[in-house]
């Protein structure tokens, strides 16, 4: 793992996978900005980091507007000067219901929360990591974005399209420095899903601290030869 901190933005860091990622990035010494719509919520999840000078909250950010996204990274400049990491684990699930019966509402849901939050994120924090010369961009796309299943296609798709946005600025990036790799968990274990799927064997289901492990791997010097990746995080399952 890198010994020299890293400063990583932190999106969705209120949700089951953002906190985890957020508490292994802190547990490991790195600086943070976390960040959430609601300054309240993050206030709350993270009362131990609000006044600390190595760590910076967010809130009122809303990741499908270019604007507020510049706001956030000139926000992240001004304290720490720099940005190592783009963890983006912001994303949303519907399902259930088959490809003509799905409502166009729902699509348009899906790829706004999965695919162009992902985008936007991305592309407000490249031309500052092209500017350092180094960078880690890891974004979160699903098991279901390797392969479309009856009444899954909408979040399939979704999920498939950061998978192919991921390898493409991969490529682009590569030669920059810039490594910009995925994870791909399969169901995670939260208290939602648990309550959605009351059923379920919860024991083959990945925990979020193990796919927040991955991604301070892929954060570190160590994955340094590693980019365009699609890393599979399916615990048991």
């Amino acid at each position: 793992m890198s010994t020299t901190p890293l400063v990583a933005i932190i999106t969705g860091a209120v949700g089951n996978l953002g906190f985890a990622t957020a508490q292994a990035f802190q547990a490991a010494g790195h600086r943070t900005v976390l960040v959430d719509r609601s300054a309240d919520r993050l206030r709350d999840a993270f009362k131990s980091s609000a006044d600390s000078p190595n760590h910076l909250i967010v809130g009122g950010v809303d990741l499908s507007d270019p604007a507020s996204l510049g706001k956030l990274v000139e926000t992240a400049l001004a304290r720490f000067g720099r940005l190592d990491v783009l963890v983006h684990t912001v994303g949303a699930w519907r399902g259930g219901k088959l490809v003509h019966d799905t409502d166009l509402a729902d699509w348009d849901f899906l790829f706004n929360v999965n695919l162009r939050t992902t985008l936007l994120c991305c592309r407000a924090v490249v031309p500052q990591m092209l500017k350092q010369g180094r960078g880690r961009i890891i974004t979160v796309a699903s098991r279901d974005g390797l392969a479309g299943g009856a009444g899954y296609a909408a979040y399939s798709a979704s999920k498939s399209a950061v998978l192919r946005l991921n390898e493409s600025l991969a490529d682009e990036l590569k030669v920059s420095n810039i490594n910009v790799n995925c994870v791909l968990p399969s169901t995670i274990d939260t208290p939602q899903n648990r309550a959605a799927l009351p059923n379920a064997d919860f024991s083959k289901w990945v925990e979020p601290a193990a796919i927040a492990d991955v991604i301070l791997f892929l954060a570190s010097d160590a994955s340094r030869a590693i980019t365009g990746a699609a890393i599979p995080v399916f615990g048991k399952g």
